[in-house]
């Protein structure tokens, strides 16, 4: 049978995993394979797995337990393969990688941060801030604007969005760097003009939301700052 593997973890974790069951229906009974200084936890992997809600909770719940007494290297959801032979084949192989990753991520856990900024506002903004963009829309308000010049406006307004947007991005990441350990940019979705994953330290994990906290009171309600976590760190492994 194909063995679902969940987390890579130091042969001395804790594993405290009484109580937590793995994917699958019935759910799948969680073990252990070892290899030198690794371990992973694993379970059988039922047939057809889907993303469905029970098991992508059932993964999580893995990762949030394991990471409460230690450094994890958390597989996403769905990573399969042969057999226990080959997980620990695998862990040999690579020791010295992830013995180096469990390292680096010992004492820290992952939050993410999104960013937007209301589009009205923001072009109010730039109306306000902007002698050109502000001369350009009179114009046109007046009528006695061209159709070059709502164009012209169209092109400056988006620069300088762009540019007001990539410098709040840069004051955000760099008002919380330094209570983190690493950070990992993603490609901002739909109206985000930020999302970043960030490793924070434990000991300055206080400092961490409370700055960030205090940013988004900063930004007012022009500007939403979304923040999710502590989540097993994907982003760093």
């Amino acid at each position: 049978m194909a063995v679902y593997v969940y987390s890579i973890t130091s042969r001395d974790h804790p594993m405290r995993l009484d109580g937590v069951h793995g994917v699958g229906e019935p759910p799948g009974t969680l073990r252990t394979v070892t290899a030198g200084a690794l371990c992973a936890v694993v379970s059988d992997a039922p047939d057809g797995l889907r993303p469905k809600r029970r098991d992508v909770l059932a993964h999580q719940e893995v990762q949030e337990r394991l990471m409460a007494d230690g450094a994890v290297l958390p597989l996403r959801f769905g990573m399969t393969t042969e057999s226990d032979e080959t997980v620990r084949a695998a862990l040999a192989d690579r020791a010295g990688e992830y013995q180096e990753r469990l390292r680096n991520l010992a004492g820290t856990t992952e939050y993410n941060l999104k960013a937007s900024w209301e589009e009205e506002p923001l072009l109010r903004r730039i109306l306000r801030e902007s002698d050109e963009a502000r001369d350009l829309n009179a114009a046109i308000r007046d009528g006695s604007g061209t159709p070059q010049m709502s164009l012209a406006l169209g092109e400056l307004v988006a620069r300088e969005a762009e540019v007001r947007q990539q410098a709040l991005a840069k004051g955000i990441v760099e008002a919380l760097h330094p209570y983190v350990r690493d950070e990992s940019f993603a490609p901002p979705g739909g109206h985000d003009f930020l999302s970043v994953s960030f490793l924070v330290r434990a000991d300055q994990e206080e400092m961490f939301l409370a700055t960030e906290i205090s940013l988004a009171n900063q930004l007012g309600e022009e500007c939403e700052v979304r923040l999710r976590g502590p989540l097993p760190p994907y982003s760093f492994v």
